[in-house]
């Protein structure tokens, strides 16, 4: 598995989800916790979350056969928050029939949500992905009832494409967005 960038905004500490990270997110949190230097909050981690995705990205890293997959984990880090605490996550990974598109997802602690984090983690990592010369397009999905997902999503600059299909390999009943890489 190849380790993204880093990642620092105005709050968050984007970190670089290793194998170890992603072993101990499924089985440790107080080894989660030391590799993040964060506290882990009771009710990490968000419903998005699951186990069975968990166990797919550990897959997904440990077979190294999606050239795009990255993961971060989003520490808010901020003097007046008392330290550091792990409120999201988001990452990256190939789309289907499409070598130059990714698609990514994120994921924020509800405690956390409305608050422009999940915003300003995407603005930062935007770059970094198109920094990969071989991405041209960034694809995201979500529900039509999720305001707050496609707010981020269009602040951002993403614009949406519709109501996603049976056999598109998306979520039927979710809307699409797409970014396109700026020449």
């Amino acid at each position: 598995m190849k380790t993204p960038l880093r990642f620092r905004t105005e709050r968050l500490d984007l970190v670089p989800a290793t194998m170890e990270i992603l072993e101990s997110d499924l089985h440790d949190d107080t080894t989660l916790a030391r590799l993040l230097g964060a506290k882990i909050p009771d009710a990490w981690p968000p419903y998005e979350m699951n186990e069975e995705l968990l166990t797919e990205f550990i897959r997904m890293a440990s077979e190294n056969t999606d050239p795009f997959f990255s993961s971060w984990y989003w520490v808010l880090d901020t003097a007046d928050m008392g330290g550091r605490i792990l409120i999201g996550s988001g990452g990256i990974a190939s789309a289907f029939n499409a070598p130059d598109t990714v698609l990514i997802g994120y994921a924020v602690l509800d405690e956390y949500q409305g608050q422009g984090y999940a915003t300003e983690a995407v603005r930062y990592l935007i770059p970094g992905i198109f920094a990969d010369r071989r991405i041209e397009r960034i694809v995201a999905t979500t529900y039509p009832e999720l305001g707050a997902s496609i707010r981020v999503l269009e602040k951002n600059g993403f614009i949406c494409t519709g109501t996603t299909l049976p056999g598109q390999g998306l979520e039927e009943r979710t809307i699409g967005y797409v970014l396109e890489k700026q020449r």
